[in-house]
């Protein structure tokens, strides 16, 4: 599968879709948690930049979801 280019609001919309809700952020970092089941989550945030492949891989891994399902959330 060809991946697709993500930014931090792309992921950040799809973390709320699944009911992720803002904790706190420290730096360019936010941390989105789940209190139904207490996941966690860390998305980075720079304005415009894409998240780097290996950090998107593993972010949509925390979020409990595949390649193709994140693409269609986005």
């Amino acid at each position: 599968m060809r991946w697709r280019a993500a930014t931090s609001s792309d992921l950040i919309r799809v973390a709320r879709k699944l009911g992720f809700e803002k904790d706190r952020q420290k730096g360019g970092h936010a941390i989105y948690l789940r209190k139904t089941d207490n996941a966690r989550v860390v998305i980075p945030v720079h304005k415009g930049k894409p998240i780097k492949l290996k950090t998107l891989a593993g972010i949509i891994h925390d979020l409990g979801l595949t390649p193709q399902e994140f693409e269609q959330l986005l």
